[in-house]
């Protein structure tokens, strides 16, 4: 198959179900119930992009194997023009969103790329593993397949690791093997867009050596209609709203869920790394997979700015604040943010290098800065927009208003000084669901903790970035000064 349409992902959700919960109900079809029918038609609007024939060339490229064309976001990189162009694909897609969309199908088809170009990195301890992650790759591929994944243990007991929790399989682990494959049984967190076709349960990082923690090492994917597999998801921010009401909420709200594992067998095929803990720990960065997610994710955070920039702006134009200093120094601050955020992005293509496993790797010290910035910078963002804001935010009537008995007053009272009442309104709900709704307050979470603790980011930066040169060079400056220092004068 070559690259999907909407249409085939919408069916494909209808032909395949996968056993999710919400309200305490299981979801019978999620192209139709309230909680997923929008995000699902968003995510098909990008499939759609890809057969668009005014972009149909900067989305897709050749397959190897077929010779159809298959989403750009799945090329191994050679040369730094192939980053460009993978990037520009990508920004396709974020911008549809306006970067709200954090797990668009091409975040989860880098980090396959990253694992696929190192099929030998799975393959050490069992040559069969790097066979599998690489047809598994082609497979998505050529399928077009959306993927959603999983990475982290429940929290329950949060000083101490998966193996001395008070139960051992509160946390998915390898519960045994069997001829056909191995069988998971517990629980990981956290899914976004569980209306995917398959799940990728990505090695934990986080574990630590010794065999306590060696049932809780292993990197596999299934299809999420897997029996046993069961996606518990938490309360809709999607209430039903018009998008004039909830301009991004009413579109975007991607869902997370807990994924339950009822003694879920994984078939051998789709077994990519087990019981080795060391290599679990270091699989994202030894594949360069994270480098590969990162160069996506600075790419939605670019979107994501502008965004924010252009909201901010409207707002300053409609109730025309730009006369004072303080919205200056704001509005300046938007704007240093997202020309920071383009430098880390485009310094991480021109810096790239040709990886161990022959494959163009975007630098990645500037993409850790840019990930590690961006767990502050995002929630400053939403204060900026509420401090500009301010008050409007409280009076800013619903679309049904508009249409009521007092729908000539609200268009008196409600003007700005230059946008009409309606213009006014519908840019205010738009900002208030950035910074204020529960989907925006989701989204400055998610930012937040988007790589993980930001805490223990800057511990992993610290310890991993080469601070040796710029010592070196303090010292021979300090060496340099002494050898220049005059001789002390001689005392009486």
């Amino acid at each position: 198959m070559p690259a999907r349409t909407g249409a085939q992902f919408l069916q494909g959700l209808r032909e395949r179900p996968r056993e999710l919960w919400i309200d305490g109900a299981r979801v019978a079809d999620p192209v139709e119930h309230p909680a997923f029918r929008n995000v699902v038609r968003s995510v098909a609007a990008l499939y759609d992009m890809q057969h668009d024939p005014r972009i149909r060339g900067e989305m897709t490229y050749v397959s190897p194997s077929t010779g159809d064309p298959v989403g750009l976001s799945f090329l191994m990189p050679r040369t730094h023009d192939d980053l460009v162009r993978v990037r520009g694909m990508m920004k396709r897609w974020a911008d549809y969103s306006g970067g709200f969309m954090g797990r668009t199908p091409d975040y989860l088809n880098r980090a396959l790329v990253g694992y696929a170009s190192a099929s030998a990195y799975c393959g050490e301890n069992d040559p069969r593993f790097g066979d599998h992650i690489r047809r598994y790759y082609e497979y998505v591929r050529e399928h077009d397949l959306c993927l959603t994944h999983t990475l982290i243990h429940p929290q329950a007991n949060r000083s101490v690791g998966p193996s001395q929790q008070a139960d051992p399989f509160l946390a998915a682990r390898i519960a045994e093997e069997t001829p056909r494959g191995v069988v998971l049984r517990g629980a990981r967190m956290l899914a976004t867009l569980p209306t995917a076709d398959e799940i990728m349960v990505f090695p934990s990082t986080l574990l630590k050596a010794g065999p306590d923690d060696a049932p809780y090492a292993y990197a596999v994917a299934l299809p999420t209609e897997t029996p046993g597999l069961r996606f518990l998801c938490r309360e809709s921010f999607d209430y039903g709203k018009s998008p004039f009401d909830h301009p991004l909420a009413a579109r975007f709200e991607e869902m997370d869920a807990v994924v339950i594992f009822d003694d879920v067998l994984v078939p051998w095929e789709r077994v990519f790394l087990l019981w080795d803990v060391d290599k679990c720990n270091r699989a994202f960065a030894a594949t360069g997979a994270v480098a590969q997610m990162a160069h996506q994710v600075v790419t939605k955070n670019v979107a994501k700015t502008e965004f924010v920039l252009g909201v901010a702006s409207l707002i300053v134009d409609a109730i025309a604040i730009e006369p004072f200093q303080h919205v200056h120094e704001k509005m300046a601050e938007i704007i240093v943010d997202l020309e920071a955020m383009r430098a880390f992005l485009r310094t991480s293509e021109v810096e790239a290098q040709v990886n161990r496993w022959g494959i163009m790797q975007p630098a990645w010290p500037p993409l850790d800065a840019a990930r590690n910035m961006y767990t502050r910078m995002y929630p400053r963002l939403v204060e900026i927009l509420q401090q500009l804001g301010a008050s409007g935010f409280m009076a800013i009537p619903a679309e049904r208003d508009l249409g009521g008995p007092q729908a000539d007053t609200i268009r008196r009272y409600y003007q700005a000084a230059r946008a009409d009442a309606v213009s006014r309104i519908k840019l205010f709900r738009l900002a208030w669901d950035i910074a204020l709704s529960a989907f925006g307050s989701r989204q400055a979470l998610y930012e937040r903790y988007f790589f993980g603790d930001p805490v223990r980011m800057a511990g992993a930066m610290f310890n991993a970035y080469d601070r040796r040169p710029y010592m070196e060079r303090v010292r021979e400056f300090l060496e340099r000064a002494d050898r220049a220092a005059p001789a002390p004068a001689p005392t009486e």
